[in-house]
C-alpha cells in the first residue's frame, strides 16, 4: 500500500503465474509502457527469464525489492551485477 500512496500503479498477485501474466502485460510494446517495474523478490524465480530480457535495456528498469518475509539478497545481487556491467568494477 505504500507504493499506492506514492501514486504508483500497484498490481497485487497471488502466485508466480499471476506475476508472470502481469509482468508480460506491463512489458508489452505500447504507448503506456512502464519506465520502472518493481518486483518482489519472492517472484524472481517465476519471472527470471522475462527479467533477463530487460537486464541490458534502459526501459523498463526492473528493480527487485524485498517482500514481507524480508530480503532474499536477490535485489542487492542484481544491483551489484548491473553496476559491474556498467562501470566495469565492483564499486559496491
Amino acid at each position: 500500500m505504500g507504493f499506492k500512496a506514492l501514486g504508483l500503479d500497484v498490481y497485487p498477485v497471488s502466485d508466480g503465474e499471476d506475476a508472470l501474466s502481469v509482468f508480460k502485460k506491463l512489458t508489452r510494446e505500447n504507448e503506456e509502457s512502464c519506465a520502472i517495474i518493481y518486483v518482489e523478490e519472492t517472484y524472481c524465480n517465476a519471472l527470471s527469464a522475462e527479467i533477463d530480457r530487460f537486464k541490458d535495456s534502459p526501459t523498463p528498469a526492473v528493480i527487485l525489492i524485498p517482500g514481507r518475509e524480508g530480503s532474499l539478497g536477490l535485489g542487492q545481487s542484481a544491483l551489484q551485477s548491473a553496476v559491474l556491467r556498467a562501470v566495469g568494477s565492483d564499486i559496491l
